[in-house]
């Protein structure tokens, strides 16, 4: 799918992404969400979109399987089922289209998707109707194989059930967890060479196994108001740092 290869990554950038991983995944344990969108936006600064999306989503598999595994006593089966129906129907649609698009092109997209789910307004949504988590779970799936940022609209989807921290954090990674795992299966499918990411993929899974672990303990502590206010003013910087890019890569 691509002529850009590992060995295009400098030992630096490869050493700031394995310790980025580790700040990223323990942000989304110990605050419920957002540090996959953090890890994404600084991957597709320094990386093309048609390799991000598929490192980045087995990256962010291998961390949400590591928090889903400490919290799973808590998780919500049945929200997880009806994600699951939907997600199948979303890889298989986005399977279809996915190559025909020039995914570098999509970071200015990405950077205004960013923009729109840190200050934008989030649709609201009837926690009780079977058919909109099937639906939630069929475009958030769909979004995740183009842009690999559906993890806000989960979380946005999943705060309306009211769950506990604990109950939280187990469901938004299982489903995190099919998402990046169905991601995987349609990019290998389009002869992505997962294989030659796998050294970089591995140190980053161990670290933000570590930052997991971190933030899983702190999880009941934290006070999350002032860090949701210094998180959103930094992704919005980076998110602007990456539109720009994406309008260089439009106009040559």
């Amino acid at each position: 799918m691509n002529i850009f290869t590992a060995e295009h990554i400098s030992p630096l950038i490869s050493l700031l992404l394995i310790l980025l991983a580790g700040v990223t995944s323990f942000v989304s344990a110990a605050f419920g969400a957002g540090g996959g969108l953090m890890l994404l936006v600084v991957m597709a600064s320094v990386m093309p979109m048609a390799v991000v999306v598929p490192v980045h989503g087995l990256v962010q598999l291998g961390s949400n399987a590591n928090r889903l595994l400490l919290s799973i006593a808590h998780l919500d089966k049945p929200m997880l089922l009806y994600f699951t129906l939907g997600g199948l129907i979303g890889a298989g649609l986005s399977s279809q289209v996915v190559s025909d698009i020039n995914l570098d092109s999509m970071k200015l997209f990405v950077a205004l998707f960013v923009i729109y789910l840190l200050w934008g307004t989030i649709p609201e949504f009837n926690k009780d109707s079977r058919l909109g988590r099937l639906i939630a779970g069929l475009i958030t799936a769909f979004i995740s194989t183009f842009v690999g940022a559906s993890g806000p609209l989960v979380a946005s989807y999943l705060h309306i059930n009211h769950y506990d921290k604990l109950k939280f954090t187990a469901t938004f990674s299982s489903i995190m967890t099919l998402q990046h795992s169905l991601k995987a299966v349609v990019y290998a499918g389009l002869g992505f060479s997962f294989w030659q990411w796998l050294p970089l993929t591995l140190a980053m899974i161990l670290s933000g196994a570590i930052g997991t672990w971190l933030g899983i303990r702190l999880l009941k502590r934290l006070s999350v108001a002032r860090f949701r206010v210094i998180f959103k003013v930094i992704l919005t910087l980076l998110a602007m740092q990456l539109a720009w890019q994406g309008v260089s890569v439009m106009l040559t």
